[in-house]
């Protein structure tokens, strides 16, 4: 059996390839990447996979039994017609399976509905593919926050629009599990996935970051539209948006959903504390001064 992933040398990607290799071994893994000659790290075979080249994937995908497909970084009107260049090769060669990872979240109520709804069209895509597939809906990642705690030490808080909605947080360690599960086992064809772990507001990421980092930070709220204009000076419009998107819809409770994860994983999902305390572990950080 050969897995192919897409975007392989992705945080997300590299995961997944990670589990696989635990597995099944490095030799029924398959990357698939943009600039192949960059990633000879990941120690599998690498093929050109740029997500505007079906020809690409035509090529690439020859031989490969199962497909996991990484949502694009693209604009939202460019991803539907990448990942279908995925989906028409897989189909063309005749790979039995696709997963594909998705996200949690509204088609409708914020700036980040518009990334939502491509990717429904991509779970249509992919369900009316022909093959067997499993979707999964991703979680908000813990590691950006985690990864942008010195800015919060030096500004002392947690400042978005959330205010108090609750969010179920992931991690990609986390989710690397949960695919490597959704690809290698029968039972999860034909099922659509919420991975995610337990919902939490602004505040209670606040403490658990300052039990597990020994920082003192809080979580000040803002005004949509201040965060909004904050976020788009630091960003660029189109990032600023997406990144206030988000915080909306935390305040409107779309991540606040019931988890799939231990359908998928055999075990429950890892805590917020678990998640950063594993975060912790692999970055070697020390408390906060």
């Amino acid at each position: 059996m050969k897995i192919a992933v897409t975007a392989a040398n992705g945080q997300l990607g590299s995961s997944i390839v990670n589990e696989l290799i635990k597995a099944l071994g490095k030799e029924h893994v398959v990357g698939l990447v943009r600039s192949p000659e960059k990633v000879a790290h990941l120690g599998i075979e690498v093929r050109k996979g740029d997500y505007n080249s079906r020809e690409d994937f035509t090529s690439g995908l020859k031989g490969i039994d199962a497909v996991l497909l990484i949502s694009g970084m693209d604009k939202p009107e460019n991803r539907i017609v990448q990942h279908r260049n995925v989906i028409e090769a897989a189909k063309r060669n005749g790979v039995k399976k696709i997963v594909y990872t998705s996200i949690v979240g509204d088609e409708n109520k914020s700036a980040f509905s518009p990334i939502v709804r491509s990717n429904r069209q991509t779970e249509k895509d992919v369900r009316e593919s022909g093959l067997y597939w499993a979707i999964g809906r991703n979680g908000i990642y813990i590691e950006p926050d985690l990864e942008y705690i010195e800015t919060y030490v030096k500004e002392g808080e947690i400042r978005n629009c959330a205010a108090e909605g609750k969010c179920g947080y992931t991690s990609r360690e986390e989710l690397g599990f949960a695919y490597a599960q959704m690809l290698l086992n029968e039972e999860h064809n034909g099922q659509t996935y919420n991975l995610v772990g337990d919902s939490i507001t602004q505040s209670e990421l606040a403490e658990s970051m300052n039990r597990v980092f020994q920082t003192k930070l809080s979580h000040h709220s803002l005004s949509i539209e201040a965060y909004e204009q904050e976020r788009k000076a630091e960003l660029g419009d189109f990032i600023g948006s997406v990144i206030t998107g988000i915080y909306h819809g935390i305040k409107l409770g779309v991540y606040d959903v019931p988890s799939d994860f231990e359908k998928v994983a055999g075990r429950p999902h890892k805590s917020v504390l678990e998640m950063m305390e594993v975060y912790k572990k692999n970055q070697g950080i020390h408390p906060a001064k």
